[in-house]
């Protein structure tokens, strides 16, 4: 079992930036890709960014690519996504998750395991 647990988000003007962490307590981080979603209100989750078991693999979205960058430490068991240059339609909660082993750095929502408890982000014009 692997709990993870999300902190940062918060309310931002646009152009801003926030970093999203989320933290595990479990002891096989290292093996595990690690992906972040967002759910915007009347929408789908959709895939944001996602990173290998080693940090050696990255995949954004379009929409966010060059904007936001996704790292781990497996030492700190910890993801985080830094988000820069945010925009409203960025205004979602985000969820981390971690993909079903062996998948390295999965963009389907179907392929994670588990998931952290979302944490909402708002961007204001």
């Amino acid at each position: 079992q692997v709990q993870l647990v999300q902190s940062g988000g918060g309310l931002v003007q646009a152009g801003g930036s926030l970093r999203l962490s989320c933290a595990t307590s479990g002891r096989t981080f290292s093996s595990y890709g690690m992906g972040w979603f967002r759910r915007a209100p009347g929408k789908e989750r959709e895939f944001v960014a996602t990173i290998s078991p080693r940090g050696s693999t990255t995949y954004y979205a379009s929409s966010v690519k060059g904007r936001f960058t996704i790292s781990r430490d497996n030492a700190k068991a910890t993801v985080w996504l830094q988000m820069s240059s945010l925009k409203p339609e960025d205004t979602a909660v985000y969820y981390c998750a971690a993909a079903r082993p062996p998948l390295r750095a999965p963009v389907t929502s179907d392929a994670y395991e588990y998931w952290g408890q979302g944490t909402q982000v708002t961007v204001s014009s």
